[in-house]
């Protein structure tokens, strides 16, 4: 047992050797890689690499120098014009062409004293190389123009014959820097897919922010439309509960008070399944941001007070919806006097219209003023598009108060907000204000042909 529990152990150390060294070939191949696609104006200890490189560079040219070859033996005069012209490869990325002037102004007396023409070889190549690389192509082709009629030029007046030999070296002269045109366009590719990424990542971030705002502001929109016609409601039912009581408590009207706590009640019961049912839409994993379900689309329609809640996980409310409003509407004590006409409404466009009447239904009834409230509702079809029309006579609207722009305080509230953006979200306009002659006036136009708009 012993035994095999060492054999085991060795294969562990083994094994994480083995990825450890894995590990450590792919980070170096990483790195490689990563400095074969960074921009060379941009690496980081540019100078500081370049120097290791003229040094190495150098060093090649010595031991060429060394082994010998054609030309002169080397001498100090050789061995000075060949050390000063691996200097200026320590600047070849920051100014490539005049690292070039710099070695070429010392490899031409080398070469015309007929030294051995191969250890300047690595140090020409690199800089041609930089030139082709760091410059744009107009660059690259004048600097070979140059070159290679200065090398003619050159080969020319040291020795005539050797003009097979002048062609040799401009083939090489332009492989270099087709090499370095090349690797530049490859490294401007590289450049634009990490640059197109990024923008990429941030667009998905920004629209990832702009889809929680929404998220958030739909969800406020909805749990007020919920919420504010059953409190407005239950508000109105209450005070005339307590009318009836305080009017004339000699002869207490039992049944008044009875019907009025009990529409209370009923839309006590209402409101609560519509906020149930929003908040397990919301809790849905169907509903992140992203998702393509409406808030809304867990409010049923809602039903005459003193009745249950409806089945809160049925369709988007529509107009189909709008004689339960009303109904409400009368139990406030509002004379609400409903038009439809109008057949074959997208859901979300009939969505739309039931929730701006209901806010502007809450409204007049919150901000009227007047116990003979009169509230005409309208809803009719016109040039492609869904006319929505509510008209109060009220005295709301005459103190800037009316219409939802603010509780009966008169501070700025959401209503108007609310409604605005439930017809923008389906492509349509709403206005509102005092009406012609008395009152507050919502009216919308809702696009039929615009359903791919809700939200």
């Amino acid at each position: 047992m012993e035994e095999r529990g060492t054999t085991t152990g060795v294969r562990d150390r083994s094994a994480a050797e083995t990825a450890a060294g894995g590990g450590g070939r792919s980070r170096r191949a990483e790195r490689i890689m990563s400095a074969i696609h960074r921009e060379p104006l941009t690496a980081p200890h540019r100078t500081r690499n370049d120097a290791v490189l003229a040094l190495c560079v150098a060093v090649l040219a010595a031991v060429l120098a060394r082994m010998g070859g054609e030309g002169i033996r080397p001498d100090h005069l050789s061995w000075t014009l060949l050390v000063a012209g691996h200097v200026p490869l320590v600047w070849r990325r920051r100014r490539p062409v005049v690292a070039l002037l710099g070695m070429a102004a010392c490899v031409a007396p080398y070469q015309a004293l007929d030294y051995n023409p191969a250890p300047p070889i690595p140090a020409t190549v690199l800089a041609l190389y930089t030139v082709a690389a760091t410059g744009a192509v107009r660059r690259t082709l004048l600097t070979g123009v140059a070159v290679l009629g200065l090398t003619a030029i050159g080969n020319g007046l040291v020795n005539p014959m050797e003009a097979l030999e002048s062609l040799e070296i401009s083939g090489w002269i332009i492989a270099v820097l087709f090499i370095g045109i090349a690797v530049r366009y490859y490294r401007l590719y590289v450049a634009s897919i990490v640059e197109r990424a990024e923008r990429a990542e941030r667009t998905r971030e920004e629209e990832a922010g702009r889809r929680v705002a929404e998220e958030r502001l739909r969800m406020a929109r909805d749990l007020h439309d919920l919420l504010a016609h059953s409190i407005t409601l239950i508000g109105v039912q209450a005070s005339v509960a307590a009318h009836v009581l305080t009017a004339d408590p000699e002869r207490l009207d039992r049944k008044a008070v009875a019907q009025a706590l009990d529409d209370i009640a009923g839309t006590c019961r209402i409101a609560r399944g519509e906020l149930r049912a929003t908040l397990e839409v919301l809790r849905a994993h169907d509903t992140v941001v992203g998702g393509g379900a409406d808030l809304g689309a867990g409010a049923g329609s809602v039903s005459g007070s003193g009745s249950g809640a409806a089945d809160m996980r049925g369709p988007l409310p529509g107009i189909d919806g709008l004689a339960g409003l009303a109904e409400t509407g009368r139990v406030a004590g509002a004379k609400v006097e409903l038009s439809v006409r109008a057949d074959d409404i997208p859901p979300s466009v009939g969505a739309a219209a039931y929730r701006i009447v209901q806010e502007a239904l809450t409204n007049a009834v919150r901000h009227g003023g007047r116990e003979d409230l009169t509230v005409r509702v309208g809803l009719w079809t016109a040039d492609g598009a869904l006319r929505v029309s509510v008209r109060d006579d009220g005295t709301g609207g005459d103190d800037g108060t009316g219409g939802g722009v603010g509780p009966s305080d008169g501070t700025p509230g959401f209503g108007l907000i609310g409604m605005r953006e439930r017809a923008r979200s389906v492509g349509g306009t709403l206005d509102a204000g005092p009406g012609p002659a008395e009152g507050f006036e919502v009216t919308a136009t809702l696009p039929l042909s615009r359903e791919d708009k809700v939200r």
